[in-house]
């Protein structure tokens, strides 16, 4: 198997991306390593907040925020998944697992910044995020969860059926029309370019089209197990916890309650569901998703 690199020119002239590239070596296992980027901005002793991406994305997709947050007094941190973005991608889509992305995910976490830290966490942003804060609770002092879900099998969707063969199989799989098409904003012809950029072929999107084959939303299928411990844990979680859903997202709009009726941390916030915002809500409302996270890091006690 190969570990792929997408050329550093994809990502030549990319639009409002001014951030400095970060690197870490990342193990896979295997006796196999791959090289993952991430953005560090604003001051290296301010408060901590990590902002985890989804499917099929990067972190462009929180360039809106970033600015917000550290003007806000944040250091901001925000890793692609390895198969996602500038990071390196392992070209077979076996070899990507729920627990293999978390555990890459914490290594990342481990070396950059091993402090307590506040989340943001979307989409598979949130299978990784929650599982982790579920797992290691004391290593975060608030989190904000926006269409965001830790499932523990049950009945699947048609929708989601849908969306899980055509990420396996279409030929037509396409990053940035998927984005747009889950987006209510509209995206530049440079916008969408940014999101195609990390993807110059077929090898490259084995990480996108793998995880929606990996959600855990059917009885006895991998990953059940391990969020059914780390729900334990998240139950308990007793720090800041808000939700801020798109009313717009067919996929998780309405999975606000099944977060914030069961988690301590979440009892009187002022949860909110987004009007005008889809799937992404990163893309059509940051500035009341960055205030969310200012709110709770105050709540925290983490921020002035």
């Amino acid at each position: 198997m190969q570990i792929l690199r997408t050329p550093a020119e994809r990502f030549a002239g990319i639009p409002d991306y001014p951030f400095a590239e970060n690197w870490i070596e990342i193990d896979l296992g295997n006796g196999m390593s791959a090289r993952q980027h991430y953005l560090d901005e604003g001051p290296k002793d301010a408060p901590p907040v990590l902002l985890f991406h989804g499917e099929p994305s990067w972190s462009y997709l929180y360039r809106k925020m970033i600015p917000l947050l550290v003007y806000a007094g944040f250091r901001v941190l925000a890793p692609d998944l390895i198969g996602f973005g500038k990071s390196d991608k392992p070209e077979d889509p076996a070899f990507y697992t729920y627990a293999r992305h978390t555990a890459w995910l914490k290594q990342w976490r481990d070396a950059v910044v091993p402090q307590p830290a506040g989340l943001f966490c979307q989409d598979w942003g949130s299978l990784l995020g929650l599982r982790i804060v579920g797992q290691e609770p004391e290593r975060f002092t608030f989190v904000v969860a926006s269409n965001a879900t830790l499932p523990t099998g049950g009945k699947v969707s048609d929708g989601f059926l849908a969306w899980r063969a055509f990420a396996k199989s279409s030929p037509d799989f396409v990053i940035g029309d998927i984005l747009q098409r889950a987006t209510q904003t509209e995206l530049s012809d440079a916008e969408v370019a940014a999101y195609n950029a990390p993807f110059p072929d077929e090898p490259s999107k084995a990480g996108a089209r793998a995880f929606p084959q990996l959600v855990p939303v059917e009885d006895g299928m991998d990953g059940i197990d391990d969020n059914l411990a780390a729900w334990k844990g998240l139950e308990a979680f007793d720090r800041p916890f808000l939700t801020l859903f798109g009313e717009d997202d067919p996929v998780l709009g309405m999975a606000a309650p099944l977060l914030s009726e069961r988690i301590a941390g979440a009892k009187g916030q002022p949860h909110a569901m987004l009007s005008k915002c889809g799937h992404f809500s990163q893309e059509d409302r940051p500035h009341e998703l960055a205030d969310g996270i200012i709110a709770m890091a105050r709540k925290a006690g983490v921020l002035d």
